[in-house]
């Protein structure tokens, strides 16, 4: 028997789960002629439609065109039965399940296509069909979003995290560390251009965006409604986001103005233009005093919110300066580089850097402390280095993006857990427990020659996937089979 598969308008093209009705014999109804159900895709997922056919070359004649649908137990056009049951066991479809069925006419003597649509019909899970919930992993899956992501942030006390890509759209999902447990709550498109930053309020319940079209937005968590929105705020494109506390927040923009905002007012209540390039980012002080900004002229701003007032910029570094942290209970200030090199700073010493450390990466793009020594660090080689503050020690890899650039970083308040977006349109997670307990030494014990970084996660490249790596440490020498705990090969 021929078969034709055509789509009705409204209906999802991806035909996910498709189960096939053959041997018809229109002519005399369904009785005798239909008496078996194909399953096609193993694929689980709704399954959409099928349009089966008794000859090929009546199925595109004039276009078929849908029917009502039958009742239950009676008959139209020709005595098509309105619902069907599976006369045999097939994956996910059991003895006797109803099949809606509709009609479709097609130019011809007595030849008939008929549609179905299995309405609601989803394949059970294996594990389900056994009788067994769905498996716990170490972390969520990954998320897949239409456009490359720019920014990422972890909601302060719920199992949520928002993103914003580069057309302008901010997703906010659930995310579980049960197999499929991850599920879109809501979308807002409500920016014209690329989102660059969004950050979830102290009490969780507002999300702030900051977007190209120089807007931005607070929505509502719940529902992604827009509570507030703030146009035109800048001159030139918005580009960083930090929210000091419940009501001031600042932002940062392509040409290095900076803004402090009050909600309670409804407008700026400071601006000004120090650096000559863009803001990449911005940190605070735990007393909520001074607000330090990182450039792309490659210097460090120090602002007194309290007073108002501009204080200093640092002497300028090496490339653009694209990343800022606190460390050491606040008595450190480590900035990132478009070099691959991290700048450190007394706290109160802001003129000067007291120490730098070079990374063997392409760029410091993105950082984000996990304990108050060390820093993960995202870089245009898709690569999340663990990186131990004084002493400075790179020690391995915490996960990748495969060769695309990591745009951001974000800690979950929750757990050791650390998401990551990149070029590749994910969003992934990385479980970091491992680096609550590493203790690095100042003495440096001597190090391998293997150029690999050591792996601090069971999805890290090289987390003992490589059955060669024992064979290669043998050839290398005994010379080197004292083993560095921190594995600093990848700094210089």
């Amino acid at each position: 028997m021929g078969s034709e598969f055509c789509r009705p308008r409204g209906v999802d093209p991806s035909l996910e789960g498709i189960t096939r009705l053959s041997r018809m014999s229109c002519a005399a109804g369904f009785g005798s002629g239909c008496n078996r159900l194909e399953s096609g895709s193993p694929e689980s997922g709704t399954a959409k439609a099928v349009v089966s056919t008794g000859r090929p070359d009546l199925g595109n004649q004039a276009g078929p065109t849908l029917a009502r649908p039958a009742q239950d137990g009676g008959a139209h056009a020709g005595g098509f039965p309105g619902r069907l049951l599976a006369t045999r066991r097939f994956p996910g479809l059991a003895l006797g399940q109803p099949v809606d069925a509709f009609s479709l006419s097609s130019p011809g003597n007595g030849r008939w296509t008929l549609l179905l649509l299995l309405l609601g019909w989803r394949r059970p899970h294996l594990d389900e069909e056994a009788g067994h919930e769905p498996r716990l992993q170490d972390t969520p899956e990954d998320i897949s979003l239409d456009a490359a992501a720019n920014t990422i942030a972890f909601h302060p006390s719920r199992d949520i995290i928002a993103a914003g890509d580069v057309d302008g759209d901010v997703y906010v999902y659930s995310f579980s560390c049960l197999e499929g447990g991850n599920k879109e709550l809501w979308s807002s498109g409500h920016h014209l251009k690329s989102c660059r930053e969004v950050s979830f309020s102290q009490d969780g319940q507002k999300l702030f965006t900051v977007s190209k079209d120089k807007c931005i937005h607070i929505l509502n968590v719940e529902e992604g409604r827009l509570v507030t929105r703030f146009p035109k705020a800048h001159s030139s494109a918005l580009n960083s986001l930090l929210l000091i506390d419940e009501h001031l927040f600042a932002t940062g923009d392509d040409r290095g103005e900076l803004k402090v905002w009050d909600l309670r007012k409804g407008t700026s209540i400071l601006e000004v233009k120090q650096h000559e390039e863009y803001i990449s980012d911005m940190a605070i002080d735990g007393n909520k005093k001074l607000l330090l900004t990182t450039s792309g002229d490659g210097t460090l701003g120090v602002f007194n919110i309290r007073r108002r007032r501009f204080e200093l910029l640092s002497e300028p570094q090496n490339g653009d300066l694209t990343a800022v942290s606190l460390v050491k209970r606040g008595r450190k200030v480590v900035c990132g580089s478009s070099e691959g090199t991290l700048y450190l700073f007394n706290w109160g010493g802001f003129g000067a850097t007291s120490d730098r450390f070079a990374l063997k990466a392409e760029s410091v793009d993105c950082l984000v402390p996990v304990t108050d020594s060390v820093v993960c660090t995202g870089s245009t080689d898709g690569v999340i280095r663990a990186v131990n503050i004084l002493p400075n020690r790179v020690i391995g890899s915490v996960g990748q993006h495969m060769g695309e650039p990591i745009e951001q970083l974000a800690k979950c308040p929750s757990g050791p857990l650390l998401a990551s977006c990149g070029h590749d349109q994910k969003v992934k997670f990385w479980d970091i427990s491992s680096l609550s307990s590493v203790v690095v030494e100042d003495y440096r014990k001597k190090k391998k020659k293997s150029g690999h970084l050591k792996s601090l996660s069971g999805k890290a490249l090289g987390s003992g996937e490589d059955f060669f790596a024992g064979l290669r440490e043998e050839v290398a020498g005994p010379e080197e089979k004292e083993e560095d705990y921190s594995d600093d090969t990848d700094s210089d």
